[in-house]
């Protein structure tokens, strides 16, 4: 059975990622960001939101666990400043229902959506530039990368929450990251 490691960086929905992973029936856990990869016997990582990059603790640590891992949110934010990109203030803030568009139909972790799909999402802060070996998967018409992904080094990243309701195609999401996990994609 695949097992799946939810780093917590204090964010809201971080018991709903946990949630929504074992719903799918994952062996899932949830881990503070302060213990040490090497701690942790895992599949694949997911690195929550949270309020904030002064309190990841040490989360950027396992972007070189050597296995999967899926930012949401602040969690695509930390991938994108530890690798070289750039994070900014967004234009529009607070959490909203926003339609993104998806730019690669070959990603391993949204190809498969809905060529349009409906997400809630927080914009309080977004990545303006990716990082090296990144490629932007989807954009909105507030928020220029709405995902992205390194598939040579298997590290994605969404803005918006896949464990929430409100988004339209959040299982899936899930669901292909745990396909990652499962197949070295």
């Amino acid at each position: 059975m695949t097992r799946i490691v939810v780093v917590d960086n204090h964010g809201q929905f971080t018991h709903l990622e946990h949630r929504a992973l074992r719903d799918l029936g994952v062996d899932t856990e949830i881990v503070d960001n302060e213990t040490p990869p090497a701690d942790v016997d895992a599949d694949g990582v997911v690195l929550s939101g949270g309020p904030d990059m002064d309190r990841v603790g040490r989360a950027p640590d396992y972007l070189d666990a050597g296995v999967p891992v899926l930012g949401i949110c602040l969690g695509m934010q930390l991938i994108a400043e530890e690798l070289g990109g750039a994070v900014e203030a967004g234009d529009y803030g607070g959490y909203a229902d926003v339609t993104v568009e998806i730019d690669d139909d070959d990603d391993p972790l949204v190809g498969s959506l809905a060529p349009e799909t409906r997400v809630w999402a927080s914009h309080a802060d977004e990545v303006v530039d990716l990082p090296e070996g990144f490629v932007r998967t989807a954009h909105s018409d507030i928020c220029g990368i709405e995902a992205m992904s390194d598939t040579d080094r298997n590290l994605y990243g969404v803005q918006w929450h896949p464990e929430v309701a409100h988004t339209e195609e959040g299982e899936a999401v899930f669901e292909n990251f745990l396909a990652v996990c499962e197949n070295g994609a």
